[in-house]
């Protein structure tokens, strides 16, 4: 068997070779020619497997190591009978602690309680329900919006659009990207969406950046509907707008779901797809696993105020990577290329805490 894989997928080198000729391939380099004697492609979401890729080629199965799918033909997939697989909820946890660190990196500048805001969370799949368990594990409450599940699973638990955008002091997005039908997302929080607020909400989009429309999010943020804007889903990316830029409290490239436990999941899920699809198993399968952090004790003696806090922004900390984006937009796919990938909480032991401070820290996953 031949497995074409992006070479960019953490984790993964040494690890399939074992049952596969594996060769790895820069964005770049596929091409026809490059993966038309593959039997399985292995790809992240710079890998536009498009019809002009695949045709005339034998690879039978792509796996993608992302939770999106869009860089795939699925109906020319589906036509030329070519199985594919995303990998849904890898990098779910990833994207609840990045907004919650922004959330508090917000509070903090701004000295008010995150505690009992209100979050209205739009979008409550896998990654939603991760972020609905932090926040309720933080002390916020919340608000949850998601029609389709509302429609299969009864209202009970949710509430509309339109009560979020009256009640939430803080709104997040995370929805899949969806163009047409009932369900549709793209500008799902445009002028008609913003004209609703009535709290002066921080808004949050970690999840595409076509669920806002610009133009109108600025404008919100300049008439004080919007009070705080923490982005990190763009449209037009890489090309962001640079107003937005400056009017975000937190501005990242993209990179919320980029924890190294979350890439450990993506290329996990790609394997074990590649088992489920050939009827094959990986010897090495449990090797793929994120390194250990440089220090994963912390201590919260060594902290004077915001204890917790502290805690939390030694796991991540979005100012660095926000710095970096506000000095050089430019180099917004660099910056995502060559990120550190953070470990997430579980991978910290957190010592010297009260009692209080260890009821909160394990809800938040901290050992």
């Amino acid at each position: 068997m031949k497995i074409i894989a992006d070479n960019t997928a953490p984790y993964l080198k040494g690890i399939a070779e074992s049952i596969a000729d594996v060769r790895y391939l820069n964005s770049n380099e596929f091409t026809r020619e490059n993966i038309q004697d593959a039997d399985a492609l292995i790809v992240r979401s710079i890998d536009k497997c498009t019809r002009e890729l695949l045709e005339g080629s034998r690879v039978k199965l792509i796996t993608t190591a992302t939770i999106g799918f869009d860089h795939i033909d699925t109906q020319y997939c589906e036509e030329a009978g070519i199985t594919w697989k995303n990998a849904p909820g890898c990098n779910a946890v990833s994207v609840a602690q990045y907004l919650l660190a922004s959330l508090l990196t917000v509070a903090l500048r701004r000295n008010e309680p995150l505690q009992g805001k209100t979050i209205g969370i739009v979008g409550v799949g896998h990654v939603g329900k991760e972020v609905e368990k932090l926040c309720t594990a933080y002390g916020l409450q919340v608000l949850r919006n998601d029609p389709p599940r509302a429609e299969e699973e009864g209202e009970n638990g949710f509430v509309s659009l339109d009560t979020i955008a009256g009640e939430a002091d803080i709104i997040t997005f995370h929805t899949p990207l969806t163009k047409e039908g009932r369900f549709a997302t793209r500008h799902l929080t445009n002028e008609d969406f913003f004209n609703k607020t009535r709290r002066k909400p921080w808004f949050i989009n970690a999840s595409r950046g076509v669920v806002h429309d610009t133009p109108a999010l600025l404008d919100a943020l300049k008439s004080g509907k919007i009070s705080e804007a923490i982005i990190d889903c763009w449209e037009n990316e890489p090309n962001i707008d640079r107003e937005l830029l400056n009017l975000a409290a937190v501005a990242t490239p993209h990179i919320a779901g980029f924890s190294a436990d979350g890439k450990a999941n993506g290329t996990r899920a790609c394997l074990e797809n590649i088992e489920r699809f050939f009827h094959i198993k990986i010897e090495k399968l449990n090797e793929v696993q994120p390194p250990v952090p440089s220090d994963p004790v912390i201590d919260l003696n060594q902290f004077k105020e915001n204890r917790i806090e502290q805690t939390i922004f030694r796991s991540f900390n979005p100012l660095a990577t926000d710095k970096s984006l506000r000095d050089t937009p430019e180099k917004f796919e660099w910056f995502r290329s060559n990120y550190h990938h953070p470990r997430e909480f579980q991978a910290y032991t957190a010592i010297n805490a009260t009692s209080e401070e260890q009821k909160i820290l394990k809800l938040l996953g901290f050992r």
